[in-house]
């Protein structure tokens, strides 16, 4: 069997989402799933993953650029954070707040540190806040360390999106947890461009599965219904439908595949 992560993003980021997401963790469809803690909805939201709890890996989504960031007054637009992050005008004790309020919220719900930590939109590799969340994970769990994502596509499926991802500080953050001794992925798949519907959805899986290696994290977006409307609602619809189906099901036994929490696959680093 080939081991690896199926990470769902955005828990918490409306009922739509949260409600696919535990319903196909509960399938035993995914092995993990990123928490939007700045939303509203976590506090009641919460009690969905709890009969999941020791199952998934449940991991905080730290949050720049969404309308629940924004309006807690720190978010920025993806365009407006990365420029400010490249020029390195991201404040450092600003940002160390932040990522510890966000910390907090996620403890202050699930009451046990986050099994992984990851970023929308991939913000916890940007100069800034990479240094900031490596520091907070190294001071906070020195014995019980969550893993973090790193978002470097594997060869063979480094098409242009996926390397101006990598390109935000995916090699940095790296180096960064490393020297910290702090567990991490090594390969993100799952990247595209939203669009297709669900047979494109179903190829871009089929092949993704076959290609990856042992350790990939692959990220998925899934919803129940219609995907609860945001931007990529209808993609959200397509991918919870596909990975609940009987096709994705086949798919996995195929090419024995086996979804696996990360604590089985990213090991502490000796420093």
């Amino acid at each position: 069997m080939k081991r690896l992560v199926l990470c769902a993003d955005d828990f918490a980021l409306n009922g739509a989402v949260s409600q696919g997401i535990a319903g196909l963790a509960a399938q035993g469809r995914l092995s993990a799933t990123s928490v939007m803690v700045l939303s509203p909805r976590w506090p009641q939201d919460v009690a969905l993953l709890q009969p999941l709890r020791g199952q998934i890996d449940v991991g905080l989504h730290l949050d720049w650029t969404s309308d629940f960031a924004l309006e807690a007054g720190h978010g920025r637009p993806l365009g407006a954070l990365m420029a400010r992050a490249a020029l390195g005008r991201l404040a450092p004790a600003a940002v160390r707040v932040q990522i510890e309020r966000q910390l907090d919220a996620f403890e202050a719900q699930w009451k046990a540190p986050p099994d992984h930590i990851d970023g929308h939109q991939h913000v916890q590799q940007f100069r800034g806040l990479r240094e900031a969340l490596v520091a907070a994970v190294q001071r906070r769990y020195p014995q019980q360390t969550p893993w973090l994502r790193v978002s470097c596509a594997p060869p063979g499926q480094r098409d242009l999106k996926a390397r101006t991802i990598a390109a935000w500080g995916a090699a940095a953050l790296v180096r960064l947890a490393d020297r910290a001794g702090i567990p991490h992925a090594a390969w993100l798949s799952g990247i595209y461009d939203f669009a297709g519907g669900g047979a494109a959805y179903a190829r871009h899986m089929a092949r993704w599965l076959a290609e990856v290696p042992e350790g990939t994290v692959l990220m998925c977006h899934p919803a129940a219904g219609d995907g609860g409307g945001d931007a990529i609602g209808p993609a959200r619809a397509w991918e919870g439908a596909y990975l609940g189906s009987a096709a994705f099901g086949a798919l996995l036994a195929a090419q024995a595949v086996q979804p696996v929490r990360g604590q089985a696959l990213f090991a502490p680093i000796s420093v």
